[in-house]
């Protein structure tokens, strides 16, 4: 019952952080609506994690945050470059 509660407050997170990637007036609005949803989907990947009792899909979320922290790192040097 806890994770249906907990996948419709991510899910509804994930709407509105789309939501101001569509809307965001600015470039970097975009980019950190971008990467507060990469973080809510490592959270649901943990939560899966935890439903499956399946230590796997901890490896795929610790990668899945890495990679999303370098993507965040490079469109934001890009920006700074591009100014």
């Amino acid at each position: 019952m806890i994770e249906i509660i907990v996948f419709s407050l991510i899910g509804i997170g994930i709407f509105f952080s789309v939501l101001r990637m569509i809307i965001g007036p600015e470039v970097t609005d975009r980019i950190v609506s971008l990467d507060t949803m990469n973080v809510m989907i490592t959270g649901i990947i943990v939560l899966l994690s935890h439903i499956f009792k399946n230590e796997i899909y901890l490896d795929i979320a610790i990668v899945y945050g890495v990679l999303s922290f370098l993507e965040t790192v490079v469109l934001s040097r890009y920006l700074e470059a591009k100014k």
